[in-house]
């Protein structure tokens, strides 16, 4: 059964031993940060803190919800993350029918699918508290999460697990993407999309229209509906049905009261609004997950119309810096999950590992089976042309014997693999928002790495050396004999 919402798994966590309640007030200035990145360093990611007296609010917060491998797997209902890719390696993966009866086999899993397609319903728990003649951010328990975010004149508060819904003024297509919502004052807030989102290029549409976009921010869902809002997927899929695949129930969608924008029913808290085209508002600067504060810049500026919430809500919030934090385990399960879309183009790939020290987008290890020679030079390439891999800034290609997995392992082979004018591919174009080292806003130069073995059509002049293994004979002899030894 899926978590019905963010209190249901919440009871779960706690059911578990996995969720740590501290009474004492605590200020959501700094010290609730404090707290939860101290717990988030902690081995295997602590647990989960529910703050029950927040300072200035009657709300209480939630952190840390998915701050664990075995947090971020119950969060999905799985007993790995590779099991959401094994499901959707086998949707990918029919092979088209030939006869009817291969037609008809077919059908089951297509009307699986078609259950998750979210669903509309009239009334909603996210809508239990309707306020539109005065609404008013102040009365939320948002966090201030480092000493230096947000400008001199305001209180530097982030909303950090927003749900942003917006919809393609062409297409009518909708999108959720989780873009952190800096606080001004009660009404406004800023927008901090990122020029290559889903959300930046439907502003951009309504502002060459010269038309007002509207938009909602939802804060507080069920695990899945939260995870996909986080993650990758293409302009043509709905977030909400990736999150009804990943529940494997559809996810309760309800009309705002301001605006045909719909939101999930089961949140916690949604703020409707507006943008007006061109209107832009200096935001930020943030300590972002990348460990270093992301400029201040101009962004698009949201007008609050009308907030709604549960009347015993609670607040759930992220804390972003220096790896290991929670996002990290995030990143993870997006890892696992999307291998199956990655191996859509490029089949030849075994495995990859986002390490939490590269922070999404600056490091990624890929292992394949090789083929011919260049060939980890054009994984290279292909992926730096597939989506969001454009913004790696560091591609590592290793034969498909080595498990990426093992950092220590892996080093070795790509330290022993490597001639560097050889084997180094450097190149420039796009780079993410937060890569703080580009001398350019958003361009600068990525590096790959071909660490696999080389043949003389790639330059080798000379045989390429076996690698070092003890027999199995001999093994078997020692782990027969282990005892014997005294160990």
């Amino acid at each position: 059964m899926a978590y019905k919402d963010l209190r249901d798994f919440i009871r779960a966590l706690e059911s578990r031993g996995m969720m740590k309640r501290i009474s004492a007030e605590v200020d959501p200035i700094l010290e609730i940060s404090e707290i939860t990145d101290r717990m988030c360093k902690s081995p295997k990611g602590g647990k989960a803190l529910f703050f029950e007296k927040v300072k200035g609010s009657a709300f209480p917060v939630v952190t840390n919800i998915f701050g664990s491998f075995q947090r971020m797997q119950f969060a999905l209902e799985v007993d790995r993350l590779d099991d959401v890719a094994a499901r959707i390696d086998d949707i990918l993966h029919q092979a088209p029918p030939k006869t009817l009866m291969e037609k008809l086999s077919l059908l089951p899993k297509l009307l699986e699918f078609s259950k998750f397609l979210p669903r509309t319903v009239r009334n909603a728990p996210c809508q239990e508290v309707i306020e539109k003649d005065a609404p008013d951010l102040s009365k939320f328990p948002v966090l201030k999460t480092w000493p230096g975010d947000g400008q001199p004149t305001d209180e530097g508060r982030f909303i950090t697990f927003p749900m942003v819904f917006t919809r393609d003024p062409e297409t009518g297509r909708p999108n959720c993407g989780m873009y952190r919502i800096h606080i001004y004052d009660k009404t406004t807030t800023g927008m901090h999309w990122h020029i290559h989102k889903d959300g930046a290029r439907h502003y951009d549409k309504y502002r060459k229209s010269g038309q007002r976009m509207p938009a909602a921010i939802a804060v507080g869902s069920d695990p899945a509906v939260i995870y996909a809002a986080s993650a990758p997927l293409p302009e043509s899929i709905d977030e909400m049905l990736f999150a009804g695949f990943l529940r494997k129930e559809p996810v309760e969608m309800v009309k705002c009261i301001t605006s045909d924008i719909q939101v999930p029913a089961n949140s916690e808290l949604v703020i409707e609004g507006y943008l007006d085209p061109g209107e832009t508002r200096i935001e930020g600067p943030f300590g972002d997950h990348t460990g270093f504060y992301s400029s201040a810049d101009l962004y698009p500026v949201f007008h609050v119309t009308c907030i709604t919430h549960r009347k015993d809500m609670i607040y759930p919030a992220t804390v972003v810096g220096k790896p290991p934090m929670e996002d990290c385990y995030m990143g993870k399960a997006t890892e696992r999950i999307f291998l199956p879309l990655m191996r859509l183009d490029l089949p030849e790939i075994r495995d990859i590992n986002l390490p939490m020290e590269g922070v999404f987008h600056n490091c990624c290890l890929i292992s394949i089976k090789k083929s011919y020679p260049g060939h980890a030079k054009k994984i290279i390439h292909g992926l730096w042309g597939k989506g969001q891999m454009m913004f790696a800034k560091l591609l590592v290609v290793v034969d498909d014997d080595v498990d990426v997995q093992d950092l220590s392992y892996t080093a070795w082979r790509v330290l022993n693999n490597t001639d560097w004018r050889r084997d180094i591919v450097i190149a420039e174009g796009p780079v993410d928002d937060l890569d703080h080292a580009a001398n350019f806003p958003r361009y600068g130069a990525k590096m790959g790495i071909d660490a696999t073995r080389k043949s003389r059509e790639e330059g080798m002049q000379r045989e390429w050396p076996d690698e070092i293994f003890m027999s199995e004979e001999i093994k078997r002899l020692v782990d027969g004999r282990w005892k014997e030894y005294g160990f």
